[in-house]
């Protein structure tokens, strides 16, 4: 009838395709299943110790968060092959190779190399260089020794072996290092490495950073290359390439769960953390040396600067800008 609108013809939505449906659903819990599983293999495969205790005259926390990372040079794992192929000689001996501090907190994040030979009070066994702590006491004697010498209280410790750094670095396929101009060239430690920038292996990257005798600067020179080590690692760690496809990031995951020993209260989501601030650190340092001495019956030691020493640990302590010093 004139005057009375057609009825309105209903419109239909387009209904996607119930597979279509169906396989993004099974994309989605294959996705969400894959991580939730991954993750929870990765953190019950972590390795933990006893390295943080309470102890009477413990520093108190500053603000931020503070890591301890240690190398160890035990050889106690390796059969005389390896011991040769890596150059470390056969000392049954425990010390720690490597000690730095990670700060992070709302300034930083800071790497902080402290020399091995840092000579330093050992609680309860008097003064000596600060890597025999690990030997003496094994983590928490190291721990408790380095947060009396730097008056930082240590929130997490987390610990490398030879071996395992050789594993780590070639599970990412190696890492890319700039040598100095002039080179590294040193037979004890196997280095022999033209300047400039080259990709090296686990094995090469061991050797490189352990070199110190054909370096002028001794250990010193050491610690720097450490740390340019670890970045390099974290960098490659935390890239596509690697953290996407299962077949590079399991890989990676299971030389890195092998080759780590953490504290107690350290788990995968906290290393996962600590790899993130590895890899853009706002400014990397060692602590200020005054001097080298020999002294008798301990041999070459490192001295600290205590009034820079004190700036240092202090901006840390405070969570600002640390300051930066001549040569380091």
């Amino acid at each position: 009838m004139a005057g009375i609108p057609a009825r309105a013809r209903p419109v239909r939505r387009r209904r996607w395709p119930r597979r279509v449906l169906w396989t993004l659903v099974a994309v989605v819990v294959v996705v969400v299943g894959y991580g939730a599983g991954l993750y929870f293999w990765a953190d019950g495969r972590l390795r933990t110790t006893d390295a943080l205790g309470s102890y009477a005259g413990r520093p108190a926390a500053g603000r931020g968060s503070d890591w301890l990372l240690v190398g160890s040079d035990s050889r106690a794992d390796l059969t005389p092959e390896q011991r040769k192929e890596l150059h470390v000689g056969g000392d049954a001996g425990r010390n720690t190779d490597t000690i730095m501090i990670l700060h992070h907190g709302d300034s930083g994040p800071y790497l902080v190399s402290i020399p091995r030979d840092s000579y330093v009070t050992i609680p309860g066994h008097g003064k000596n260089k600060i890597n025999a702590a690990y030997a003496l006491g094994g983590p928490e004697l190291l721990t408790r020794t380095v947060e009396q010498a730097t008056g930082l209280r240590i929130g997490h410790y987390v610990e490398i072996g030879f071996l395992g750094l050789v594993d780590v670095v070639d599970s990412l396929g190696g890492v890319t290092l700039c040598v100095p101009s002039g080179g590294l060239h040193d037979e004890k430690s196997g280095a022999d490495f033209d300047g400039g920038c080259q990709h090296m292996d686990g094995v090469q990257s061991l050797q490189y950073v352990r070199a110190r005798h054909a370096d002028p600067r001794g250990d010193l020179g050491r610690v720097a290359r450490q740390r340019q080590l670890v970045d390099a690692v974290a960098d490659e760690a935390l890239s596509a390439s690697v953290l996407i496809p299962p077949w590079n990031v399991i890989p990676f995951l299971a030389a890195t769960l092998d080759a780590l020993t953490v504290d107690r209260r350290t788990g995968l989501t906290e290393l996962t953390e600590m790899g993130r601030e590895l890899s853009d650190p706002a400014a990397t340092t060692t602590v200020p040396v005054a001097s080298e001495p020999d002294l008798p019956g301990v041999g070459d030691v490192v001295l600290w600067d205590e009034d820079k020493a004190g700036r240092l640990f202090s901006a840390l302590r405070e969570d600002r800008a640390i300051p930066t010093f001549d040569g380091n």
